[in-house]
């Protein structure tokens, strides 16, 4: 099993959740998301390992997101995929995907990552 964490090392939740994958010693790809990050296709590929509209990888209480003049429809998953891509801060944090199975997990809270390694 390999795993992708879409990773913010400022990010308690998305550290804990690190913490987690590499004491099951599962292999893990660390994406720095905030450097590299996930243009629009990728972003709706990892809504639908979530199996959630791409809405649902919104951080709402950002400020990115509260404040933004042009945040698209919320139910426009292509605009809004493309827009995140363009505002990486306003993306879940941390994001788990196990590419071989096709799921994926937000770890809020940290555990939910034991969903794909159990």
């Amino acid at each position: 099993m390999a795993l992708t964490i879409y990773h913010n090392p400022g990010c308690s939740k998305s550290r804990k959740t690190l913490e987690i994958l590499q004491t099951a010693g599962v292999a893990t790809t660390i994406v720095p998301y905030l450097e590299q990050t996930p243009d629009a296709s990728r972003i709706l590929a990892i809504a639908a390992q979530l199996g959630s509209p791409v809405a649902g990888l919104l951080r709402r209480g950002e400020s990115a997101v509260r404040d933004a003049t042009d945040l698209p429809a919320l139910d426009d998953d292509n605009a809004l995929a493309a827009w995140i891509a363009a505002h990486p801060v306003a993306l879940q944090r941390p994001i788990v995907v196990d590419s071989e199975s096709g799921r994926a997990v937000i770890g809020r809270p940290p555990e939910n990552v034991q969903e794909l390694i159990s």
